[in-house]
C-alpha cells in the first residue's frame, strides 16, 4: 500500500523537488545567496512534507484498506463509509452499481423461478398423456410394435424424470425425509420399470441381498438407482446385471455390476461432468452425460459415496457406500 500511495503522490513529490532544485539552482546563480541561507529553511519543508505525506498517508488509505478486504457479496451497509469528497464519489458509485446489479440479480432470478414453475408443471401434465399411452400400448396384439413402443415410451418416460428431479435438485436438501427403506421392495419397483426393456435385450438380473434396510431418502434413493440402473441396461448388450447389498466397515454398501461395454480408463475422472457423454464412444446418440451427473449430484445430497469402477469392453460396477450409523445421525440432526 505504502508503494501504490507514492506512486499515486508521486506528482506532489516531484513537485516538491522541483521546486526545492529550482531554489538552489538559483541560490547557485545568485551571489548574494548563500547556500546556508537557503538550506536551512529547505531542509525545514523537507521535514514538514514528510510529515505532512505520513499524516496524509494514513487518512488517505484507511479508506481503501477497507475497500479491498471489502466483501462484494456483503450487504451494502458493511461498505466503508467515505470521508472525503473523492472517497463518497467512489461510495456512492459503488452503492448504486450494487442496487443496480442485486434489481438485476432478483429480476433474473424471478424468471429462472418462472421458467422452472412452467417447466415443471408441463412435464406433470406431459405426464397424463404418458400414462394414457401406456395404457394403449398394453393392448395391443402385435408384440413387436408392442415391444418397440414400450421401450421408446420407456425413453420418454425416464427423460421426463430425470428433467423433473433435475429441477428439484436445487432444494433436495429441503425435500429430505430420512426413514429406515426396503431394499428389496425399491430394487424390485426400479427392476420392474426397466422389465421389458431387460427381456428385449435379454438380460436377466440377479439380486443377492445381504443388507436388506439402509437409512435414506425413498424417493431420492430410487431416482439414484434408477439411473445406475438405466446406464447398465443401456449399455450392456448381452450378459446380466448383479446387484449386490452387504456391509463392509460399518458402512452398508449397495453394489450394482454389469457386462456392459464399460468406460475407458481415460473418461473415468470425467464421468461425473455435466453433459460428459465418452471420448470411445462419442458417437452414441442415446447418450445425454447427465445420467451419471445427476447420480452423483443426489448421491452428495444423501451423504452417498457413489464409486465406479469399470474395464472397457467387460463392465462396470457402481458402488453406493451409505453413511455409518453416527454419520446418519449428524446427518438427521441438522
Amino acid at each position: 500500500m505504502i508503494r501504490r500511495y507514492l506512486k499515486e503522490r508521486g506528482a506532489w513529490i516531484s513537485f516538491i523537488l522541483f521546486v526545492h532544485g529550482l531554489i538552489l539552482f538559483i541560490a547557485y546563480l545568485d551571489q548574494s545567496l548563500s547556500l546556508e541561507q537557503v538550506g536551512y529553511p529547505l531542509l525545514m519543508t523537507v521535514i514538514l512534507f514528510c510529515g505532512f505525506l505520513i499524516y496524509r498517508y494514513y487518512k488517505e488509505t484507511s479508506f481503501y484498506k477497507q475497500l479491498e478486504q471489502y466483501d462484494q457479496y456483503e450487504q451494502l451497509s458493511d461498505l466503508p463509509d467515505g470521508e472525503t469528497p473523492f472517497e463518497e464519489v467512489v461510495e456512492t458509485a459503488f452503492e448504486e452499481q450494487r442496487s443496480h446489479l442485486s434489481q438485476k440479480y432478483i429480476e433474473h432470478r424471478r424468471q429462472v423461478d418462472h421458467d422452472k414453475d412452467e417447466m415443471m408443471a408441463w412435464i406433470h401434465e406431459v405426464k397424463t398423456p404418458l400414462t394414457t399411452m401406456s395404457l394403449v400400448i398394453d393392448r395391443l396384439d402385435d408384440k413387436e410394435t408392442k415391444t418397440a413402443l414400450q421401450n421408446e415410451w420407456l425413453r420418454i418416460h425416464l427423460l421426463l424424470d430425470q428433467q423433473l428431479y433435475q429441477k428439484r435438485m436445487e432444494f433436495i436438501e429441503n425435500d429430505l425425509y430420512m426413514e429406515k427403506v426396503e431394499l428389496e421392495r425399491l430394487l424390485y419397483e426400479e427392476i420392474r420399470t426397466f422389465q421389458n426393456w431387460c427381456m428385449q435385450k435379454g438380460i436377466g438380473i440377479e439380486l443377492e441381498l445381504h443388507e436388506l434396510m439402509v437409512q435414506s431418502d425413498g424417493k431420492w434413493l430410487s431416482f439414484l438407482v434408477r439411473q445406475l440402473l438405466s446406464n447398465a441396461i443401456k449399455y450392456t448388450h448381452s450378459g446380466n446385471i448383479y446387484i449386490r447389498s452387504y456391509v463392509k466397515n460399518e458402512q452398508t454398501v449397495l453394489e450394482i455390476r454389469d457386462e456392459g461395454k464399460g468406460i475407458a480408463e481415460q473418461d473415468l475422472p470425467r464421468i461425473f461432468e455435466k453433459g460428459f457423454t465418452s471420448t470411445t464412444l462419442h458417437n452414441e446418440q442415446s447418450a445425454t452425460g447427465m445420467g451419471l451427473y445427476l447420480a452423483q449430484k443426489v448421491a452428495d445430497g444423501l451423504s452417498i459415496r457413489l464409486c465406479i469402477r469399470s474395464t472397457l469392453n467387460e463392465g462396470t460396477t457402481a458402488q453406493l457406500l451409505f453413511p455409518r450409523r453416527n454419520s446418519f445421525i449428524e446427518l438427521t440432526s441438522m
